[in-house]
């Protein structure tokens, strides 16, 4: 495969826009593999480790812009870098004339000065830089989403306490969804306003609550997102501090919610403790935490994201929180998919875009199926750094969650391919619909070996989302896909087929049969309220 490349001086463009022209590049005839990146010396190890490195980019400089791309059809590679050139130009991007005309301010400094009055800066450079544009954004209060990663944990805890003394935010780094008095930043979903807050460590999970608290018909305050990292023992929780005393200083936030992954014991207690004092309600969704501790601070325990919506929303309307519950109900659809495997079928595959979403699952499964049990299946978080170098994040681009799609399928083991599809601001426009295709080519793999294959999925997004959470679903269910209104419903309904599996040399009671793809929506949902509820 021949390496094409061409170089843009001093041209710098965010991450997101990088990634979204990658999908683009590869989705052209005769394009193999493509990347955008700034020409730093980190994201050139990158390009090298992808193939895709050649000694045009080697003269490149760290504010120079690379496209390289894979294809052995010179006209399709010329064609693929126009096209580049085009959409880094403004063209095609649906932005129009206007787009072309704007001032592009060169540095925070001309920002600040020519805008007047901003307070909030988006920083999306390679991590060696993100530190001192945060710097400079801080120093001038400025309030800072940063939304770059590789930045040193040293580097967070000095731009954490600055922002701390200066009472701003900085949310972040590797920050992917903020909503801050209704202006979504990162990837983030269309949800009305309401009195809800969100606090996160962690972006799938934030959206997640957030589009199941609109869908009950409530709406979210403020939702910062403050870094994956934040509740390290080392960062102390700064940033999610810092958020709790903001929110309740907010007149328009009547309950809070926290998630994140589990935190340092010293830093939990800390949250916890402060979250405690206060004297707004609060939700605290720490995956696989311990929820003893979270009720002996006076606080609401939930297991689940979808267990967090449904508290938050509750307090928010003065009613009473909803019964805890683990259990699906065995449906005709569950106990008829458990029917149609054959013996050796055991394996539940998870193949998600979103990291959080994909601990969640990992959680239920093992709630569910135990722990032993729950170390026969896969869930794996197709985002993570080990699967996007040298290409786009599976949120923006598909091809590499369907490329996996088909090869588990070959797999006999393989009983459950297990899915998110995550819509919103910044995703793919249609993923639902990318997604199809490699469903169909999987099962035909599953079928000329005999065997059946059922996919299960929910949709994490709203309606007022560009790709709409209806018409997502809807492209699901034409292809068979087994529907759930949240995450964790999605795996428990996984785990609940794989225990009405019947044993080897044993029949099971099919009830109906399964629908197929033009079968509708299938559908299995909790049989009392939210899958791992408020405990």
């Amino acid at each position: 495969m021949t390496v094409h490349a061409r170089v843009f001086r001093n041209s710098y463009r965010d991450s997101v826009e990088l990634m979204r022209i990658a999908a683009e590049l590869e989705g052209m005839a005769g394009v193999t593999r493509a990347g955008l990146v700034m020409a730093t010396k980190a994201n050139c190890e990158v390009l090298t480790e992808a193939g895709l490195f050649v000694d045009a980019v080697a003269g490149a400089g760290p504010n120079d812009l690379v496209v390289a791309l894979a294809s052995d059809d010179p006209d399709a590679a010329m064609a693929a870098l126009d096209r580049a050139a085009a959409r880094l130009a403004g063209a095609g991007d649906g932005a129009g004339a206007a787009a072309t005309t704007r001032t592009q301010w060169r540095t925070i400094a001309e920002g600040a000065a020519g805008l007047g009055g901003a307070d909030l800066a988006l920083i999306s450079t390679p991590g060696g830089y993100a530190t001192a544009e945060a710097l400079k954004a801080l120093k001038r209060g400025i309030n800072v989403f940063l939304f770059s990663d590789n930045v040193p944990i040293e580097d967070e805890i000095e731009l954490k306490t600055l922002a701390v003394e200066r009472g701003l935010l900085l949310m972040g780094p590797d920050c992917g969804t903020a909503i801050l008095d209704g202006v979504p930043l990162g990837f983030a979903n269309a949800v009305r306003r309401g009195d809800i807050g969100l606090i996160g460590a962690s972006g799938t999970g934030l959206q997640q609550v957030s589009s199941l608290i609109d869908r009950a018909g409530a709406g979210v305050s403020q939702t910062v997102g403050v870094g994956g990292r934040d509740l390290d023992a080392r960062v102390g929780g700064l940033m999610m501090l810092a958020a709790l005393r903001r929110l309740e200083a907010d007149p328009g936030t009547r309950v809070i919610v926290l998630v994140s992954k589990p935190p340092a014991d010293e830093v939990a207690r800390r949250v916890l403790g402060a979250a405690g004092a206060i004297a707004t309600p609060v939700v605290v969704n720490f995956l696989g935490g311990e929820p003893e501790s979270v009720r002996q601070h006076g606080l609401v325990p939930a297991a689940t994201f979808e267990a967090a919506a449904a508290a938050a929303v509750a307090l928010s309307r003065g009613e009473q929180l909803p019964t805890p519950s683990s259990t699906v109900a065995r449906s005709d659809a569950t106990t008829a998919a458990a029917a149609l495997l054959k013996p050796g079928q055991s394996r539940i595959r998870g193949l998600y875009a979103g990291g959080s979403l994909a601990g969640e699952a990992k959680l239920v499964l093992k709630a569910t199926l135990g722990a032993a049990a729950a170390r026969d299946h896969e869930v794996i978080d197709l985002g993570d750094d080990e699967y996007t170098v040298g290409r786009p994040h599976p949120m923006i681009d598909p091809r590499l969650r369907n490329e996996r799609i088909v090869e588990v399928a070959g797999d006999p083991s393989t009983a459950i391919v297990l899915l998110d599809v995550v819509i919103g601001y910044g995703a793919h426009p249609d993923p639902a619909g990318a997604l199809v295709p490699a469903i169909e080519e999987a099962r035909l793999v599953a079928s000329r070996a005999g065997r059946s294959l059922t996919f299960v999925a929910s949709v994490c997004g709203t309606d007022a989302d560009s790709q709409g959470r209806t018409a997502q679903e809807a492209r699901l269910a034409s292809a068979g896909v087994l529907l759930a209104p949240s995450n964790a419903q999605a795996a428990a309904i996984a785990a609940a087929i794989i225990q009405a599996a019947p044993a080897p040399g044993r029949s099971a009671d099919t009830g109906r049969p399964v629908a197929g793809r033009s079968g509708g929506a299938l559908r299995a949902g909790a049989s009392h309220g939210p899958i791992g509820g408020v405990m």
